[in-house]
């Protein structure tokens, strides 16, 4: 899970790296700190979860919660720009693309979480 974690923030951060190159200046401003305040953020949960692992695992999910929420709140944009209008360029694409990650990072921590659980209600049972 530990990797996980780390392999998501830095996704997310090089996707802030890549808009830098492919968005105009105003736009790939913004979505860079926006991508390196979530893509960080989960990276430092990453290093939480050396020490405390279910500390940082669910610091992750919670980051992983207010990067999905921010990103649903995106798809009219997405929608926009699939139909043709495009005046951010390829902002609402990038944006999907950090809900994505959000979303399975959220979905494996909430499976994780859940698996843990099972295990300490079994070994109590025992």
């Amino acid at each position: 899970m530990r990797i996980y974690i780390f392999l998501c923030g830095l996704v997310i951060l090089a996707m802030g790296g890549a808009a830098r190159g492919v968005l105009e200046k105003s736009d790939a401003l913004g979505f860079l700190t926006g991508a390196m305040q979530l893509g960080g953020g989960i990276v430092i949960c990453g290093l939480f979860s050396l020490k405390m692992q279910w500390h940082g695992t669910i610091g992750a999910g919670v980051l992983a919660l207010l990067g999905a929420a921010r990103g649903l709140a995106n798809l009219p944009g997405l929608a926009k720009f699939v139909a043709g209008d495009r005046p951010h360029g390829l902002t609402p694409l990038l944006e999907a693309g950090v809900t994505l990650v959000s979303l399975l990072l959220l979905v494996n921590v909430i499976r994780a979480l859940s698996r843990e659980r099972l295990r300490r209600m079994l070994e109590t049972e025992e």
